[in-house]
């Protein structure tokens, strides 16, 4: 008690600067009611001490811990024992497994019912469920085991790692992202039409810039050529810097296995999402629904599966901010949520790093190196040939897998009626 009594001491004595600030789903209207922000902060997933330092940092409500648990209490929630329907829970866990979340394990799935579906249940009574809806799955992924090397640095915004991830490649959906080497934080995961082209990886690059207000002192990337624009502005950033890494020196390049963090949380993504999508669209391939050798196909695809797969991907980069990262016998990379260790990095005595930039550097790096594409990743003219089509039979964009099959099927039939 006394270690937790300190540690909000800690959080209370400290002041975030004006640009650190949280991204939408931690931030509330000024307006909203106490016990409201108290819900919404419980069903991220955060404890009682992460709640209480969001609410006097966010908002200003400075609260005891006493005071937060009978505020939680009075409105029925609890972490102790779970207080959802189990019938409810389950069908929960079915849905979740109809999807991505097949390749998933039982804490990524409990994040996933608290944060997602708004259900108040424990991991244990997840693992044990989950070990009866999918054995096989449970199975497969307790046969794993891998050990990495230590990694060490001195605190957020730091070094960023950068990369393009290409399993989706083949179907036409290019992910691109980066994360921060001490928090582990996502800062950006975007898939688009290409994760080779400069100019597109300069815009996710600068708009990470623009909404947290600085750069890393150092960013990480691979020797290909998609990187020169963002090497180049990131030096540009970094030209009148006074330390050892300013400038030239503020981007390197590097081997793509030796990319340590990104590399190691594409793994991850391919468990928690990616793999599931790739054997959907092997099955569209297999059955005769889609060719890659077909541009038509090839465009359908994209225009209606490429907001559906940003979507999946956000919420994967969300997810994965606001979970609990284990302790580790690795000192240097310091346990809890990615979100707090990047934006409250004092709690862990790292050092924030970030070096700020002007925002007219920032519009002039945007005007000569950034470019940006259609949200569907298709070209112009199908684009519009598609809405037209979808206006006139009064078709709405797709939210779910199955939906997109059908819009995809219904988009080739007219398309090819029109021939």
């Amino acid at each position: 008690m006394a270690a937790r009594i300190f540690r909000y001491t800690m959080l209370l004595s400290m002041v975030i600067p004006s640009t650190c600030v949280l991204p939408g789903y931690f931030s509330l209207p000024a307006h909203a009611e106490r016990d409201d922000i108290i819900d919404h902060f419980f069903h991220l997933g955060l404890g009682y001490s992460e709640i209480l330092m969001c609410l006097f940092l966010l908002h200003g409500i400075c609260l005891s811990i006493r005071q937060l648990k009978r505020i939680l209490r009075c409105r029925g929630l609890g972490r102790r024992a779970n207080r959802t329907d189990l019938r409810q829970v389950c069908e929960a866990i079915e849905e979740e497994l109809r999807g991505s979340g097949s390749t998933i394990g039982y804490r990524q799935m409990t994040q996933r019912l608290v944060v997602d579906h708004g259900l108040v249940v424990g991991k244990e009574t997840v693992r044990e469920l989950m070990k009866i809806l999918d054995p096989y799955g449970v199975s497969a992924r307790s046969s794993r085991r891998l050990r990495r090397r230590q990694y060490s640095k001195k605190g957020p915004n730091h070094i960023w790692h950068i990369d393009g991830y290409d399993k989706l490649k083949p179907f036409g959906f290019c992910v691109h992202g980066a994360i921060d080497g001490y928090s582990r934080r996502i800062l950006w995961l975007e898939v688009g039409p290409s994760n080779n082209d400069p100019s597109l990886i300069a815009q996710y690059f600068v708009d990470t810039i623009r909404q947290i207000g600085g750069t890393a002192k150092i960013i990480r990337g691979d020797g290909g050529t998609e990187n020169v624009y963002v090497a180049a502005v990131q030096r540009f950033f970094r030209r009148d810097g006074d330390d050892s890494w300013a400038g030239d020196k503020s981007f390197l390049y590097g081997k793509s296995v030796a990319n340590q963090r990104i590399e190691a949380w594409w793994g991850i993504l391919r468990r928690g999402c990616s793999d599931w999508w790739i054997r959907f669209f092997q099955d569209m391939r297999d059955s005769g629904l889609y060719c890659a050798n077909d541009a038509v196909q090839a465009e359908c695809l994209k225009f209606c599966f490429m907001p559906l797969i940003r979507k999946e991907l956000y919420k994967v980069a969300v997810l994965w901010n606001l979970h609990k990262i284990r302790p580790t016998n690795n000192a240097e990379s310091p346990s809890g949520r990615p979100d707090l260790l990047y934006f409250v990095s004092d709690v862990t005595g790292g050092a924030d790093l970030k070096q700020d930039v002007d925002i007219d550097d920032i519009e002039l790096a945007e005007q000569r190196c950034c470019y940006r594409y259609a949200e569907s990743g298709c070209c112009v003219e199908f684009t519009q040939l598609a809405s037209i089509i979808m206006q006139e039979q009064n078709l709405d964009m797709p939210e779910t897998a199955e939906d997109a099959v059908t819009l995809y099927s219904t988009l080739l039939q007219s398309m090819d009626d029109l021939v």
